[in-house]
């Protein structure tokens, strides 16, 4: 056919471009196509999920004032910036056809920041503080803004035909199995501010302005997937990221230069393509998180999930120098889990510690088709009585816990930092200490009454745990006898539930926990979202500044402090 198409092209007139007529006449096609099979539908939504809704971007900024409190003095100059899925169209959707039907997941909104500006005011003597949201354009954001409806077809949860006729639909219209979500994380290197899913390279966004730049593939040398957690190693202040994917190589794992401008790149060899969400560095090592959530194709092919949590399969942990190739990485086997966030990780002379939040299993992609999707997440988040952890309910629990690695005898210690009172995730530290020993971790807490009733997770409180064995640290008795660190909680009112915690260091701060925990947080009941600000060394004290946000802002992901400094470098 080449022939006849090369001689056809060029008895046609010099104007006429066949290549781009056919690619728009068969792209019409596949549209009228997709129209005719397949219809969008709403999934709905509970009263107790309005706060889990998409809002519109309010335009310019808007001054903020301090309804409540004051902010101190020393606080530092910059952005609070958070991450969160924001569906266009009116909210997540379900298609259904004849293969079935597919539904998009609460992690599969677009990605829209949320942004409060701290500026100090000299002449005056206090803060002008203002706030910003702006969806991220990112390419399949354009494509799906200029139908001006839903085009791309879920493709993670749901029947199994219906999801490979997605994933062959989208590709052949828009070049791309899925959107470009980047709704999960925000993180700055090198003077730049990025935002990042892990189905995508990160977008460089303009931090005073919102507007999403480019894509960020390290001058053309990253062309697959990128961590959602990217780490900035201790002291060399290069980034180590990772990207996984169906295919292979299932892990590679990048060392990126401080300057942002190369990157060194391994194929770890990995036999078995898992959805790692999170990755660690002390100043030696890179810390690899190999678990169970298991991304299979040929499974999908089979009716089985594209994405399962499957128990019976192992866990390990991969600790790996800086530069170090697949066969330099030591694993760990470990008691099989589920962990997406690590809290910190560090070296004990010949021992790397490991701390994060572990489950006995996936709230990722959620119930499999025998099962209702809310009912499963609702007896997930059931962690009334001693059924933690159970077949039945409570399967969702998170515990913050240790992992010794000792990198001479390839012995693993394992142990529960927190008990079973309260269920802990969207762990943070003080950034100042990533890679290194430290004495606090912070995580957000989650609600179980209000996240069964929901069937999604809310955060009604903020926990802080003194993480360091010494005299001047209590030890509470855990059931069983069991010894955990002490910790503090800050809760907050009735119906208020927080997103984006992230801990902001006093300037000229000496003590780990010298500054303030900074979060938004939705009062469900007035409708109304504030960011407050809590003192980490008054943890258990009155919340000492709120801000009433101009409007609603949804319940979302992670988020970042960029101090004005690393804004304009």
């Amino acid at each position: 056919m080449q022939p006849f198409f090369k001689e056809f092209q060029r008895l046609l007139p010099r104007k006429v471009d066949v290549s781009k007529t056919i690619k728009n006449t068969s792209g019409k096609m596949l549209d009228a196509v997709v129209d005719s099979l397949f219809q969008f539908v709403d999934i709905p939504s509970l009263p107790s999920q309005k706060n889990f809704l998409p809002v519109e971007e309010i335009g310019e900024l808007v001054e903020v004032t301090c309804t409540s409190g004051e902010i101190p003095a020393d606080f530092a100059e910059g952005v609070f910036i958070r991450n969160g899925s924001n569906p266009l169209f009116g909210g997540l959707k379900s298609a259904v056809s004849i293969f079935g039907e597919s539904h998009h997941t609460w992690v599969e909104g677009e990605g829209m920041l949320h942004a409060l500006y701290f500026k100090r005011d000299d002449d005056r003597g206090s803060w002008v503080i203002s706030y910003k949201n702006r969806y991220l354009e990112t390419e399949t954001f354009k494509i799906e803004t200029k139908l001006n409806k839903p085009g791309f077809l879920p493709a993670l949860a749901g029947d199994a035909p219906a999801i490979i006729a997605a994933f062959l639909l989208n590709s052949l219209r828009f070049g791309a199995v899925n959107k470009h979500m980047s709704n999960t994380n925000v993180f700055e290197h090198s003077g730049k501010v990025y935002t990042i899913a892990e189905n995508y390279v990160p977008q460089e966004v303009d931090i005073s302005t919102l507007e999403t730049v480019c894509n960020w593939d390290v001058n053309g040398t990253w062309d697959r997937p990128f961590t959602s957690h990217p780490k900035k190693a201790p002291s060399s202040g290069e980034l180590v990221v990772m990207g996984t994917d169906a295919r292979k190589p299932y892990y590679v794992l990048g060392v990126i230069s401080a300057d942002g401008n190369k990157v060194h790149q391994v194929d770890l060899n990995l036999k078995r393509s898992v959805l790692s969400h999170d990755i660690g560095v002390t100043p030696q090592y890179n810390v690899i998180i190999d678990h169970p959530l298991i991304v299979d194709v040929k499974r999908l092919v089979m009716g089985g999930q594209l994405m399962k949590y499957v128990k019976e399969e192992y866990a390990r942990i991969g600790v790996m120098p800086r530069y170090g190739d697949a066969e330099s990485v030591k694993w760990f086997e470990v008691q099989t889990n589920c962990t997406f966030h690590i809290l910190n990780c560090f070296e004990d002379d010949d021992q790397v510690i490991v701390r994060g939040c572990r489950a006995l299993t996936s709230f990722l992609p959620g119930a499999d088709g025998s099962r209702n999707p809310y009912e499963w997440f609702s007896k997930g988040f059931n962690f009334a009585g001693d059924h933690h952890d159970s077949a039945e309910v409570g399967y969702l629990f998170v515990h913050l816990y240790e992992w010794r690695l000792n990198m001479l005898s390839g012995e693993v210690e394992e142990r529960k930092l927190t008990g079973s009172e309260y269920s802990l995730d969207f762990p943070f530290i003080n950034e100042q200490f990533t890679g290194l020993k430290h004495k606090y971790g912070y995580t957000q807490v989650i609600d179980s009454r209000a996240s069964s009733l929901c069937g999604m997770a809310k955060y009604g409180s903020l926990a802080k745990i003194y993480l360091e064995e010494s005299n001047s640290t209590k030890f509470v008795e855990g059931r069983g006898g069991n010894l955990f660190p002490k910790v503090e909680y800050h809760k907050f009112e009735d119906n208020n539930f927080c997103s984006g915690s992230v801990f902001v260091p006093r300037n000229g701060g000496i003590k780990e926990d010298d500054g303030w925990i900074i979060t938004f947080v939705h009062n469900e009941g007035t409708d109304v979202t504030q960011v407050h600000i809590i003192d980490a060394q008054d943890f258990e004290g009155e919340t000492i500044a709120k801000l009433t946000m101009p409007q609603r802002v949804p319940y979302g992901f992670h988020g970042t402090f960029v101090s004005t400094p690393a804004c304009q470098s």
